[in-house]
C-alpha cells in the first residue's frame, strides 16, 4: 500500500493552478469533471504521487459542503491498494464506518471507495485500485 494522491478542496481550480503549477512547478496531467460526484478534478504530478485539486460543480457537491464548513484545504488521503473490494471487506470486519459499501469509478477511471473520517480519526480516506 502507498499514498497515491492527496485531495485538496479548492473554490477555483483555475485560481489554485497558479500556485501548484507556477510556484511549485508541478505538471498538470488533466482536468476532468466527475458528474456523479458533482466535482471537477485537476490532477498534477508530484514525483511518485499526485495532487488532486477538487472543485465543486454545484452546491450539492461534497466539496461544496466541505469548503463551507472548513474552508479550502486538504480533503482526503488516497491509498493505492491491490484490491478495493478486499480493503472494504477488511474495514467492515473491523466495524469501520464506510461511505462506499461497494467501489465506484473515480476520475482516473479506476475503482475507488471512501472510508468515513469517523473511522479514521477525522481523516477521510480513499482507496484506489492499481
Amino acid at each position: 500500500m502507498k499514498i497515491e494522491h492527496i485531495g485538496i478542496a479548492v473554490r477555483s481550480i483555475n485560481e489554485r493552478l497558479l500556485i501548484w503549477k507556477e510556484l511549485l512547478g508541478l505538471e498538470l496531467l488533466y482536468i476532468k469533471e466527475v458528474p456523479d460526484q458533482n466535482v471537477k478534478v485537476a490532477v498534477l504530478e508530484c514525483g511518485a504521487l499526485h495532487v488532486e485539486l477538487l472543485e465543486a460543480v454545484d452546491d450539492k457537491s461534497p466539496i461544496h459542503s466541505f469548503i463551507e464548513k472548513r474552508g479550502e484545504g486538504i480533503h482526503h488521503l488516497c491509498f493505492e491498494v491491490e484490491n478495493v473490494e478486499h480493503m472494504l471487506e477488511r474495514m467492515k470486519t473491523q466495524n469501520a464506518k464506510l461511505i462506499d459499501e461497494v467501489p465506484r469509478i473515480g476520475a482516473s477511471g479506476k475503482k475507488i471507495a471512501f472510508i468515513h473520517p469517523k473511522a479514521m480519526g477525522g481523516v477521510l480516506i480513499e482507496f484506489t485500485e492499481k
